[in-house]
This record gives C-alpha cells, structure tokens and sequence, in this order.
C-alpha cells in the first residue's frame, strides 16, 4: 500500500513500530551509511526531466545540484501538481526536512525515517556540500550501500536511457 510521507512523496505504508536494525549501527554515522555517488540533476533540469528521471522505479529522491552544492530535492509527489513541463525543476523542489549532515547517528536517522514515513534524505557537509545520500532499505533495518546501488544499476539497462545521461555523480 502506497501512502502520503511527511515530506510529500509516497513511501509504501510504515508502521510506527521500529524494528531493530540488522546489523546494529551502534556507532556509525550517516558518513558510515550513506550512498556516495547518488544521481543528481542540473539546475537547468525541466520538470520534464525530473519526470522522466523518476520513470526509473529505483529512483526515489532527485537530487539538484550546482558545483556539488545542493539547492534542492524532488520526491515524485513534488511533480504531482499540473503545470508547465518547461519549468525549472527546481521550482518544485525543497530542502526542509529532506537533508542530514555527515556527522547525525546513523541509528537517530534511520528513527526518524521511519517515524517521518520517509526512505530518503540528502547528505550535505557543513557548508551545503552534497556529499551523498541515505537510503533506508524495504524492511527498515538498515541503509543501501553503494554496492547495492551498482548491484542494481548492472541489472538494469541505464546506460540506454537517456535519463541516466543527465544525471551526475558527485563531483568529488
């Protein structure tokens, strides 16, 4: 069941019931969890194109950036409203509630997801800097690792879409 997350995507229905991470994150930080070369967006990025970045069901949270900077984020209900495809992507997008820092408990993170119905937030350094992304796993019980995101990019076929040549990693 799909349903309204707090920040305005759509997370499949969770309980306010935390289970327990496996393995524990006792003592990691975000830095320890997070996903380090997330795809980004341009600011230059239509809602068209942040449209046809979410046709891909892995993605869940586009990431808008300038020189590493993060201006913005995009969870597919942000584009749920009608409006010109033309305009800046960026208008639609918000950071409140959508970020963490490096240095957060992976453990208060992977919390507050859950008790906020989310599964993702950008991860930016003490000046605004994207330095990657947390994603919660399905079962709540841990992050996604960047062996997990390539695991899944090998399978699909992203090097045909289009999409995926808008995208950017991380510059580092």
């Amino acid at each position: 069941m799909r349903t309204p997350a707090r920040d305005g995507g759509e997370v499949t229905a969770i309980s306010q019931k935390v289970p327990a991470a496996v393995p524990p994150l006792t003592g990691l930080t975000v830095e320890d969890v997070m996903v380090t070369a997330p795809k980004t967006l341009l600011p230059t990025a239509t809602v068209a194109d942040a449209r046809a970045f979410f046709a891909d069901d892995h993605l869940h949270m586009a990431l808008i950036t300038r020189r590493g900077r993060l201006l913005g984020t995009l969870v597919r209900g942000d584009l749920d409203e009608p409006g010109d495809d033309a305009a800046p992507a960026l208008s639609r997008s918000r950071l409140d509630g959508r970020s963490v820092t490096l240095r957060e408990a992976a453990e208060d993170v992977r919390v507050r997801l859950i008790r906020n119905g989310q599964r993702r937030l950008a991860v930016v350094d003490d000046t605004g800097r994207l330095a990657g992304l947390v994603c919660l796993k399905r079962k709540l019980t841990g992050f996604c690792s960047d062996a997990d995101v390539a695991e899944r990019s090998a399978e699909s076929s992203a090097a045909d879409d289009p999409v995926a040549l808008r995208c950017m990693p991380i510059a580092r």
